[in-house]
């Protein structure tokens, strides 16, 4: 079991910045692999926007690519998203991801946040 606590998001203009973090506490049986964030708009799919893994590989979303920057510190189990350039189109519900295996269930497991809302509107 993974407990998320997810802080940043907020209303912003288009062009604007936001930083979202997100702190995990897992318990002692789980192992992260790695964390990271997806969004979901009104109407349409979750999709990733960004996920780090432990060696510091990453993955981004195609919009966001350039725009937006994961950042992890693994000393706390806390993982950022640094969002440049902000777009109406970047406007979801934005949700912290954190993934790795249960020594208790053997298995990888995901686990997600509450989620927080980003509004990019002038």
């Amino acid at each position: 079991q993974v407990d998320l606590a997810e802080s940043g998001g907020g209303l912003v203009q288009p062009g604007g910045s936001l930083k979202l973090s997100c702190a995990a506490s897992p318990e002692s049986d789980f192992n992260i692999n790695g964390m990271g964030w997806y969004r979901q708009a009104p109407g349409k799919e979750r999709e990733l926007v960004a996920f780090m893994s432990n060696s510091g590989a990453t993955n981004y979303g195609d919009s966001v690519k350039g725009r937006f920057t994961i950042s992890r510190d693994n000393a706390k189990n806390t993982v950022y998203l640094q969002m440049n350039s902000l777009k109406p189109e970047d406007t979801a519900v934005y949700f912290c991801n954190c993934r790795g295996f249960s020594m208790s269930y053997e298995g990888l497991y995901d686990f997600w946040g509450r989620g927080t809302q980003v509004t990019v509107s002038s």
